[in-house]
This record gives C-alpha cells, sequence and structure tokens, in this order.
C-alpha cells in the first residue's frame, strides 16, 4: 500500500479498497482536479460513462471544456436536482429516516460488500476534506472512480479539499463518501439513492448516484447533523449576511427556509429594472406594475449561503446566535438569471473567473464562454429549472470568514398566487414579525412551498421538515426540535422575521419581499419595532404584520403588507388561505407532540392547537421588539 494511504488512516476494510484497486490519484492542487473533471488536458467534450450490468454502457453526464470552467450536463432530466427522498439509513442506530432493511427488506451488509469489491476493479481519485470547514470541521475522506472528476473536484470546493501532503499524523477521518454511480441502475431502479451507515467510529455515505446535491454537499450536511445530534448543536440551512447601510449601520441577516426558500437570494444585490427602478410586483389578474426607486442599497458581505455552522465552541455571552460557514464553496442555483444584467456581481464572477468553475445544467460550447443565463433544455423543451454554479467562497467579494453574531433570523417560503377565487397559503404579507416560539413553529413545519425549482417534485404543500434542514438529516426529529428550541430561547437578543416569495396574494413578486425587507431592517438596526406599528395579522400563524412600511422616503402599499387589503383576495380569500395553512400546521405538528419534546415546546405546541393569539405565545417565550 502506497505510504501516502497510510496517511488517510482509514478503517482497514477502506484501506483494501485501494490497496486492491486498479490505480490511485491523489490530487493536492484543484487544477489537477479540474483536469481531472474535463477527462485530461486535451479533452473538449468528454463523457462520463460506465459500463452496467444489465445494461451495458451508460453515459451519465457530458462535461464540455469552456473558457471559464467545466460545465456538466446530466442525459437524464431526473438527475438534474435532487430527489427530496433519496436518503436512506442502512444502520441500527436511533433514526426516524426510512431504513434500508425496511425498504428493501434485507440487510445492507451485501451490498456495501459489493460497493467495496465494485471500487476495487476502478482507478481511483482518492482525497481528504474537512467536513464543516478549516476551523470547525471534522476529517473525511472521499473515495471516487476516476472519471468522476467533476464530482470530485464539486465536492474539493464546497468543502475544505486538503492536499494529502499536507496532513496531521494526528488526521481522524469521521467520514467517508463512497461513490459508486452504476449501482442507481442495477439496485435501486435509477434513482439518487444516498445510503447512511453510522458506525461507532465513522459516518460512510453511499452515493449512487452523481449528481453532488445529495452526496457531496447535503451528505456532508447529514453528516454534520449527525454529529451536532450527538453533541447537541445545530448546522443551520440559512444564508448569513452581514448588511451595511449608506450611514454605515451594521446588521446581521440569517435567512432560513427550504430549498428554493430564497436563501442565495438574501446574499445578491436587489434586481433592478434596465431603467433603475425595482419592479416590487405585477397584479397577475390586472396586469398592474408597482414599482419603487432605492438611490442607493446596502452593501452586502455575505458569511454563509446554506450551511450556517452554530458550534458550540464559536458561542459568546452576548445571547445572540453566532454562525460561521460550514462550507469553503457556494452550490448557487441560477434559475433567477435568465438575461445578462440580471445579477452583474454574480454575472462577471462566472464569465470571468480568475479560475475556472464548475457549471451544471447550463449549455455548453466548447472551448466558449459559457453564459449563465442559457440554461440547458430539459426534455420537453422548457430550461432546467435547476442550473448551478459551484463557487468557491474565496472568489465571492467582501466575504466573512470569521463567526458572526446574529441580529435577526428571517424565514423564507415559497408562496403561490392567492385570489378568493383560487384561495391558497400565499397570503403572506411582505414582512412579518415573530414572536420566537412562532419561530420555532415555522421551523418545524418549514413548508417547501410552491413551485420549488431544486428538488424534483413539489406539488401540493409538502414539508421541508424540521429545520428545513430534515431531509439531510439520519436522526431523530423530534431532538432535532430541541435543539432548535434551545438554540432560540439561548438567542435571546435575536429578531424573528417571515418572508414570503413568488407572490404576495395576486402578486407576483419574486425575491422582492426578501430584498426590500433586508434594506428596511438593515436601516433600522437597532431601532425597535414600535408596537403600535405592530398588527396582530390576521391569521395567528403570521404573527405581527406591519401598519406601514417607509423605505427612502417612499411608502409601500398596504396591499403588500396586508394582502387581505387587496381587491382580488378580500377577507374571503384570505381567511380560505389561512385555513389551508392551519390546517397543514395541525397535520405535521402532531408528530413532534410526544413525551420526548421539551415541555416548553409541547407547551406551545398546545397553544396553538388551542387556537391562541399572536400576544399568547410571547408569554411562553419574551420577544425583543
Amino acid at each position: 500500500m502506497s505510504d501516502l494511504a497510510k496517511k488517510l488512516n482509514m478503517p482497514e476494510y477502506a484501506q483494501n479498497i485501494l490497496e486492491n484497486s486498479k490505480g490511485l490519484i491523489f490530487p493536492k492542487t484543484r487544477g489537477e482536479l479540474i483536469s481531472l473533471a474535463l477527462g485530461g488536458d486535451y479533452t473538449t467534450n468528454f463523457e462520463v460513462k460506465y459500463d452496467v450490468e444489465g445494461i451495458g454502457e451508460v453515459v451519465e453526464a457530458t462535461v464540455t471544456r469552456c473558457k471559464n470552467g467545466a460545465v456538466v450536463n446530466y442525459l437524464d432530466d431526473y438527475m438534474r436536482r435532487r430527489d427530496p427522498d433519496c436518503l436512506v439509513v442502512a444502520d441500527k442506530k436511533p433514526s426516524d429516516k426510512p431504513l434500508y432493511d425496511k425498504i428493501y427488506g434485507k440487510d445492507f451488509e451485501p451490498l456495501r460488500n459489493d460497493t467495496f469489491r465494485w471500487l476495487e476493479n476502478q482507478n481511483l481519485i482518492v482525497f481528504p476534506f474537512k467536513a464543516g470547514g478549516y476551523d470547525y470541521g471534522y476529517d473525511a475522506v472521499l473515495i471516487a472512480p476516476s472519471n468522476a472528476g467533476f464530482f470530485a473536484g464539486g465536492l474539493a470546493d464546497l468543502q475544505g479539499f486538503i492536499n494529502i501532503d499536507e496532513i496531521s499524523d494526528d488526521f481522524n477521518p469521521k467520514a467517508i463518501i463512497f461513490l459508486a454511480p452504476p449501482f442507481r441502475h442495477t439496485h435501486f431502479d435509477g434513482k439518487q439513492i444516498v445510503i447512511h451507515n453510522r458506525l461507532d467510529e465513522i459516518h460512510e455515505v453511499y452515493s449512487y448516484n452523481l449528481y453532488p446535491g445529495p452526496s457531496a454537499k447535503k451528505g456532508i450536511y447529514g453528516v454534520l447533523l449527525n454529529i451536532g445530534e450527538q453533541e447537541n448543536w445545530v448546522t443551520a440551512h440559512a444564508s448569513t449576511v452581514k448588511v451595511i447601510t449608506p450611514y454605515d449601520n451594521e446588521i446581521v441577516i440569517m435567512h432560513e427556509g427550504a430549498s428554493g426558500g430564497g436563501k442565495s437570494e438574501m446574499i445578491e444585490q436587489i434586481h433592478k429594472e434596465m431603467d433603475g427602478r425595482i419592479l416590487l410586483g405585477k397584479n397577475i389578474v390586472t396586469g398592474e406594475k408597482n414599482y419603487i426607486e432605492l438611490n442607493e442599497t446596502c452593501e452586502l458581505r455575505p458569511v454563509t449561503d446554506d450551511m450556517a455552522l452554530c458550534h458550540p465552541k464559536m458561542q459568546n455571552e452576548s445571547k445572540k446566535l453566532v454562525v460561521k460557514d460550514a462550507e469553503c464553496g457556494w452550490f448557487l442555483r441560477l434559475d433567477n438569471i435568465k438575461s445578462y444584467g440580471t445579477a452583474p456581481q454574480y454575472e462577471k464572477i462566472f464569465t470571468h473567473p480568475s479560475e475556472p468553475l464548475i457549471f451544471m445544467n447550463i449549455q455548453g460550447v466548447p472551448d466558449a464562454t459559457c453564459l449563465v443565463w442559457e440554461h440547458t433544455l430539459d426534455s420537453d423543451g422548457k430550461p432546467c429549472p435547476n442550473p448551478r454554479a459551484i463557487l468557491p467562497r474565496r472568489l465571492v467579494p467582501s466575504v466573512i470568514d470569521e463567526p458572526v453574531e446574529v441580529d435577526v433570523r428571517s424565514f423564507g417560503v415559497r408562496t403561490p398566487p392567492c385570489t378568493k377565487e383560487n384561495p391558497t397559503y400565499g397570503i403572506m404579507g411582505l414582512l412579518h414579525v415573530l414572536p420566537p416560539a412562532l419561530a420555532w413553529l415555522w421551523r418545524l413545519v418549514a413548508p417547501r412551498g410552491h413551485n420549488n425549482p431544486s428538488i424534483t417534485s413539489s406539488a401540493g404543500m409538502t414539508s421541508e421538515g424540521v429545520g428545513s434542514y430534515w431531509p439531510f438529516a439520519t436522526g431523530k426529529f423530534v431532538k432535532q426540535a430541541n435543539l432548535l428550541l434551545e438554540q432560540i430561547v439561548n438567542s435571546s437578543n435575536t429578531r424573528y422575521l417571515l418572508i414570503p416569495n413568488q407572490h404576495i396574494g395576486a402578486y407576483e413578486v419574486s425575491f422582492m419581499p426578501q430584498w426590500i425587507s433586508r434594506e428596511y431592517v438593515a436601516r433600522r438596526g437597532s431601532a425597535k419595532f414600535k408596537q403600535e406599528h405592530l398588527i396582530e395579522a390576521r391569521c395567528s400563524l403570521m404573527g405581527f404584520c406591519l401598519d406601514s412600511l417607509k423605505i427612502d422616503g417612499q411608502y409601500i402599499r398596504k396591499a403588500f403588507l396586508q394582502p387581505e387589503k387587496q381587491q382580488e383576495v378580500g377577507n374571503e380569500g384570505y381567511d380560505a388561505g389561512a385555513k389551508i395553512l392551519t390546517d397543514f400546521f395541525k397535520q405535521e405538528l402532531e408528530k413532534f407532540n410526544t413525551d420526548e419534546l421539551d415541555p416548553l415546546g409541547r407547551q406551545i405546541i398546545e397553544m396553538f392547537l388551542k387556537g391562541a393569539s399572536v400576544r399568547d405565545y410571547i408569554t411562553l417565550i419574551p420577544m425583543r421588539y
């Protein structure tokens, strides 16, 4: 066995894979990984393909060499976004997730051994990385077939890639990712299955597909959640940004929510029309458009994009949650960039990066510049809703690397249009202020929302699960509920907001509510919300709405703050939507109301089930106005 392999200090069975393999590649630079992703230094088009038993040769993806990076396209539409039901747990430790032996009626061990044997017959890419970042992260290793260079390069960008020559003598992996793409065809009917096997000393992740979302990204998220469950802390599903106003006020906002809930958008500059105006919303019934103008917007200094590490070693006496990025790169969704000039800052980075990037579901022409608004067409002729770019944090301007104290935690929900003729849960105003107890309930239910672009299906109203990170967790949902409640109780100086995106009643608004809310809240700084300016929302689940909102001398119409005032919605449409939302919460919260739940949590849920008013929730956990 090579001396390099021995340095990884892996269990004997993993070392045996390396010892018996056809060949080993230990990439030591990012440049080597990009070359592997492209199939070599001189290729323009590279097919990632495998001989699949009983099927023959299957091309999973193509990789095109463009001037600005490697452009990956999957041949199967299904592989272009994450399957929300792909996670399976194979071990016997406590879990509320689907279990391998229950689903398939047999033990995982034979498949595990078959996976090892398959890897032994491959040339392999192997490298160490840090799950959770360099400062507070945990040692981990990737073992992958050498032709899956784009997957390896993506993981290296997302996580803390380490040159194997530079690892310390005490390197002790807590996780290993085994990549074996053909098995999705031979064992799982083409599905994106990712199996977690939590052993006493190491967390194994078996990725039986090539889409990095469920494994290289969310798989590692699952590892961190499992470690946190054992050590009593959480990795939040959130973007975080320090906002600096034109008057040099500073505030830190952490934005949570299900996939598609606006996390990446929260750290983007506000999108403007070509004439500089801001389109607040377009009425889907009348066609009316509402604009505002902001002469000067806030400066943004991003902290996290999707995973916010809340490690106990970072917490302090501020009574605010302290977070740091759990990733070294961001998996950015680009569906909202539909033309040149939509997001100039990112477009500049993507078009002329200082080093090649990895793109997915983008049209690529060999040796030309791929343009991030030219999305790959699905088989139905429509643009793929999940175009992506993996962006190393070091390439993001003004990014903050050190931990920050969170002033405001917002929660984003994709909302459908709502009218009295077609009532839905799209009844949220532009900005709601939540008592902490209600904020906790929203994090338990975490509605997946309307027309979610990140996952394979999002029909109807469904829940992303506790923390909005439940699809990636492997343990017990009540344990996660308790951890989130403890976190909220301990962060008494943090405020909570609820912000919709896509629609407010009959108005199509995209992500404008969170951009406007960000500008408004930042300009307020530490100023209190005066209680006389807060009105209990007609639906108590939504806390307080604002009686008025003024930004840069311009008032936002009440129709955007209180959707029941829209002629197209009215009290009738609003109340019907409120019933849909309330019934959904009742359904989802029932499973948390157990003896294992923190007594305070049970009080909050029982209060909701009894039809509590907004102010009732403040009696359980005080609210900072």
